[in-house]
């Protein structure tokens, strides 16, 4: 059996179909878009026809789209733009315990800086209740954050609802999107968003590339000073094969969509099912039906996340654990905890994440292993 790649949500594998649009740009067409000359023009055309592509992807204008590094910058220009433009309108922010850590860090960096943050907590399933949202609001309140679906246990929030209390409010909406864009339909003329993030590799794009969505009349400072590209937003020459490469992969994500999301849904709840009958006292985090279709996060009590993993890696299947390592040192999701989870089970949590290529030969392969390695796991 070939090695088995179940940690999607951590990075898609690239696309060769985006290889292949990506490569005139590092050769051929190679001129940097900010130059006058043919070679620049021709870069500049291309940037702003993947410009063209993402707006499209989204229903948005060209102009609200501003490219960038990945989606850690996105949410930070996103968070640090708005609320150094806009401190003089008031100082607090709302977001959620289970942000993803660009958001989070970048709160506790603009704590320093003289502002409040509330952080939510959420149910039992990592949902955010609007109710919530509402009852955090004051009146020096500028921005609410809250990501659309969360990377660890893939749970889907209700930005629809949120962001319209934040609308009625005159309270600017920020949605972290980079686990949603490409499984699910991102409209922002029906959604009540002001900035979005989205990213390139987790939809079979290059890494080091993703966009902030900023709706038009919305101003934020840029983080990054020199030159005048991406609307004075993102000052730098533009990485244009990446750029390229990301409204590759969102035209064909676009295309295949509804396609994937029905086989790999299908494929995650089998896996899930059989996974339930093989394993006793299996605990399945987050949302039963209000998460995305590729992503299954489990407990196993009594079997450390860590081991589970390792012993995983060394039969060829990559996995994802609730927990992180830094220096040696393990520390457990700040999702996990933050949805009320135990220690006991928050550290033995995994995370399965599906993409385009997995098949049922696989998922089979896998509820075999891991099974024998609980049952040797619990024997100990």
């Amino acid at each position: 059996m070939k090695p088995i790649y179940l940690d999607h949500n951590a990075t898609a594998p690239l696309d060769p179909r985006v290889l292949e649009t990506m490569l005139p740009y590092f050769t051929r067409d190679f001129g940097n878009p900010s130059s006058l000359h043919s070679f620049g023009r021709t870069a500049r055309q291309a940037l702003e026809a993947a410009r063209a592509e993402i707006a499209r992807q989204l229903n948005a204008r060209e102009s609200e789209i501003v490219f960038l590094s990945g989606g850690t910058e996105a949410n930070n220009l996103a968070l640090r733009g708005y609320a150094l433009q806009h401190r003089e309108r008031g100082h607090h922010i709302i977001a959620s315990r289970v942000e993803h850590p660009s958001v989070l860090n970048t709160l506790k960096a603009l704590e320093k800086e003289g502002f409040e943050c509330t952080l939510l907590a959420t149910d039992r399933y990592g949902r955010v209740d609007p109710q919530q949202v509402a009852a955090a609001i004051r009146p020096e309140t500028i921005l609410i954050s809250i990501m659309h679906a969360n990377n660890e246990v893939g749970t889907l929030n209700p930005v629809g609802q949120i962001g319209a209390l934040a609308r009625e409010r005159g309270i600017a909406f920020h949605c972290d999107a980079v686990q949603t864009f490409g499984k699910l339909s991102l409209n922002v003329q029906t959604l009540p968003v002001d900035l979005l993030t989205i990213s390139a590799h987790k939809i079979y794009g290059p890494k080091g590339v993703g966009a902030l969505y900023v709706r038009r009349g919305v101003s934020i400072s840029p983080q990054l000073y020199g030159g005048s590209q991406e609307q004075h937003l993102r000052a730098g020459s533009e990485n244009l094969p990446g750029i390229a490469g990301f409204a590759e992969a969102a035209r064909l994500i676009g295309r295949e969509r509804d396609a994937l999301a029905q086989r790999i849904g299908r494929l995650r709840d089998e896996f899930q099912a059989t996974l339930q009958q093989r394993i006793p006292d299996l605990v399945i985090n987050g949302h039963p039906e209000q998460r995305i279709y590729n992503t299954l996060n489990i407990s196993i009590p009594g079997c450390p996340g860590d081991m589970l993993l390792l012993n995983l890696d060394m039969k060829g299947i990559a996995v994802s654990t609730g927990s992180a390592c830094n220096a040696g040192k393990v520390k457990s999701s700040h999702v996990l905890t933050a949805m009320g989870l135990s220690s006991r089970l928050s550290g033995s949590a995994l995370r399965f994440s599906l993409g385009r290529d997995n098949t049922r030969e696989e998922i089979d392969y896998v509820v075999t292993e891991l099974t024998a390695i609980v049952q040797r796991l619990r024997s100990k």
